[in-house]
């Protein structure tokens, strides 16, 4: 993984060039001069006081290899980012104890009005060169990023006129060899180059077995959320560029991605008295199985010689529809459709976004240390939750919009020696909803009554907000190689305001004054030092972050999460080191973070001190690696240490006791491809995922175990 430590604090907010968003991962080269298009900025990361991880092609490779994703993949190599569900659905994961904002091209793939938790999953990662992780609340592309952003560039044109193919083949085997675990993928990528015409188009299709556990049992389904084990996805990729002039580019991307659970599974409740999982049997589920689609259409023309600075547009649609999976629950029931109480339904996303960014940068004539930006950004984005056996509206249709201009600067003085870098982001976001009525559950006095149950009448209404979001920050580098920085940055969310709308229990409510739909604000301070000299890089960084108003999840008793408002207070360290060693081709790294979160959950006392829970910040964690690499030959070992945790509540059945992981892979290029071996949980370690072992305690249908050992062996090809 290419790494630059940065210190956090946004910076310029131009927009993401496509043309830079082609470079492959030989093109982006360590030290002063990766270009992160996240940042929005034609400036060297060096230049930025920004904390920032690259996932370059190569390790991003090998990471999805053992896991599968890209969720997955930077959740392994993140101390900061919580250890991932294994499930479809992200919620509960986080990055630095709050949301990160996950991006294609820099174009957010997130709901912000109803956070179906599936941003994770709309591209295939076959169609990634890097991955760009920037830590911290930001307002870099707009609303979301309170934990930062992690943006997937996509694969560029070929270089050289003519046709380039590369293709995947792949098959997954779990230790027990059972054939309902095993899995596969099949994914080609052509593309060609004509003068000033480029093209490239591909497809990706895996099918994914049942997961097994360290004691070789199913792993429960998730039949709610949604499953990654036992479904299909495919997904079609296509890009097409004009080399304007030499200076100007107009490109088209387009992409399609879908998965769909195959519904040969239900669910054996587990008992957590006797420390068994929930595990899964063959059977038939009812209704539809959950899924995830996701389409993206983007069009962007840059000009990086334009009137001395560079000039980019971009437009862009997507839309995406999650169904979740259905149950028997008392929050579905009406006695006017079922009045036996024993309805059932199930509840499904569908959103749509327009969004469009315009951005000028470029050095001040006559002080060119001086480099000024400014632009525009607009997103408007529909959304809506609706019952799919009965057509209800569970959340009714939600127009949100965001128009927010943006002024930036960077400043280097004595020849780089000392940068400043700050400016300001003006959010004006608008919500708009209709008068509507929730379902029958929410007026009910008593929900064992059924002839209490009756829909509320909710007013509709257009509230609204504005604030300006500031930034700042230095960095001292008095040696090469070695750098001082600080920073602070707002970011903003809104809180979840589906979960909000749809848990309204009371007539005469208001929209327009409903202070729950207020958004969140956070900010990010950071002190950081970072050394290269030699073969050894290391990086040492603390931040603390707060928000007054902030947005967490809380299970009702029916295990449906609903959104609380409390202030929130975080705090972090994150070290890492890697060393070169007198072994030619061999480097050794690690890598820990340390997280602490609390909240005022009772809002008496003003005392915020109470712990976050697992559904809200990670463990603390150490990663460990060792990289190899002798000509053809590649390989990596790399042991995760998930540190145990206990919170300052009363039950001590949410205490966590930590586990560690070991993964590995080899490689061997040869003339007729490359042929791969990953193993994930090479140990075949039973362990209970963070998420069971700590949220939802009492619950012995949501006690999940992880993954054990599984082999995934692969033959990549390129004409």
């Amino acid at each position: 993984m290419l790494r630059t430590r940065c210190l956090a604090g946004v910076a310029c907010f131009a927009l993401p060039l496509p043309a830079l968003a082609q470079s492959t991962a030989q093109d982006v080269e360590t030290g002063s001069s990766i270009i992160v298009t996240a940042a929005r900025t034609q400036l060297p990361a060096s230049a930025l006081p920004m904390t920032i991880d690259v996932i370059d092609a190569e390790t991003l490779q090998q990471q999805v290899q053992i896991s599968g994703s890209t969720v997955d993949a930077v959740s392994a190599l993140s101390p900061s980012f919580s250890p991932t569900r294994e499930k479809l659905s992200g919620s509960g994961e986080s990055l630095r104890g709050r949301s990160p904002l996950y991006a294609i091209n820099g174009i957010p793939q997130s709901t912000p009005v109803r956070d179906g938790s599936r941003d994770g999953y709309t591209i295939d990662p076959f169609f990634i060169d890097r991955v760009e992780v920037i830590y911290g609340s930001n307002a870099l592309q707009g609303i979301g990023a309170t934990g930062g952003v992690v943006n997937q560039v996509t694969v560029g044109a070929p270089k050289d006129d003519g046709l380039a193919v590369r293709t995947l083949l792949q098959g997954t085997i779990p230790t027990s060899f059972d054939g309902s675990a095993m899995g596969g993928k099949v994914a080609a990528l052509a593309g060609y180059r004509s003068g000033a015409v480029d093209a490239t188009g591909g497809f990706a299709f895996e099918r994914r077995g049942v997961y097994q556990d360290g004691h070789g049992n199913n792993i429960g389904i998730d039949g709610t959320q949604g499953e990654v084990q036992d479904s299909d996805s495919w997904s079609l990729f296509g890009r097409f560029g004009y080399q304007l002039t030499d200076s100007a580019r107009f490109e088209i991307v387009a992409n399609h991605f879908e998965l769909e659970g195959n519904g040969n599974y239900v669910l054996v409740p587990g008992s957590r008295a006797q420390g068994i999982p929930a595990s899964s049997t063959r059977g038939d589920i009812q209704g539809e199985p959950p899924s995830n689609r996701a389409d993206l259409l983007s069009a962007a023309l840059t000009d990086d010689n334009l009137g001395g600075g560079t000039f980019s547009v971009q437009a862009f649609y997507s839309r995406t529809r999650d169904i979740f999976g259905g149950l028997v629950t008392s929050t579905f029931q009406d006695p006017a459709i079922d009045p036996t109480g024993q309805l059932f339904d199930q509840s499904a996303n569908k959103s749509r976004k327009l969004g469009g960014k315009i951005t000028y940068e470029r050095e001040v004539p006559g002080f060119e240390d001086l480099v000024l930006t400014g632009g525009f950004d607009a997103l408007f984005d529909r959304t809506e939750q609706y019952l799919v056996q009965t057509d209800r509206a569970w959340v009714p249709q939600t127009d949100f919009r965001s128009l927010a201009p943006f002024v930036q600067a960077n400043l280097a003085l004595f020849d780089g020696v000392l940068r400043f870098a700050g400016g300001g982001r003006w959010e004006n976001v608008e919500l708009k909803v209709d008068d509507y009525e929730t379902l029958a559950s929410n007026g009910a006095t008593d929900l064992a009554d059924l002839s209490t149950y009756q829909r509320v009448q909710v007013s509709g209404g257009n509230p609204s907000f504005s604030d300006v979001l500031f930034n700042g920050g230095v960095i001292l580098e008095p040696v090469q190689g070695v750098r001082a920085y600080g920073s602070y940055a707002e970011g903003y969310t809104i809180a979840d305001v589906g979960r909000i709308l749809r848990a309204v229990d009371e007539p005469g409510v208001d929209i327009d004054n409903y202070l729950a739909l207020e958004p969140v604000i956070s900010n990010n301070r950071e002190l950081g030092l970072e050394v290269k000299q030699g073969p050894i890089e290391a990086a040492v960084s603390y931040f603390w972050s707060s928000s007054k108003l902030g947005s967490i999840l809380v299970a009702n008793p029916d295990g449906i999460f609903n959104v609380s408002r409390q202030p929130i207070q975080i705090e972090g360290l994150e070290a890492s080191v890697s060393w070169k060693t007198p072994l030619p081709g061999l480097l050794l790294s690690a890598a820990y973070a340390n997280l602490k979160g609390q909240t005022d959950s009772n809002d008496a006392d003003d005392l915020v001190n109470n712990d976050l829970d697992g559904a809200n910040i990670a463990p603390d964690r150490l990663n460990l690696a060792a990289d190899y690499r002798s000509g053809p030959f590649s390989a990596r070992l790399q042991t995760r240490f998930y540190l145990s945790r206990t919170f300052n509540d009363a039950a001590t059945a949410t205490d966590f006791e930590g586990y560690e992981l070991i993964d590995a892979y080899v490689a061997y290029d040869t003339e007729f491809g490359e042929f791969a071996l990953a193993v994930q949980n090479l140990t075949d370690k039973f362990f209970v995922t963070y998420d069971s072992d700590t949220v939802q305690v009492a619950s012995d249908t949501r006690f999940y175990a992880g993954r054990g050992r599984t082999f995934t062996l692969s033959w990549r090809g390129a004409f």
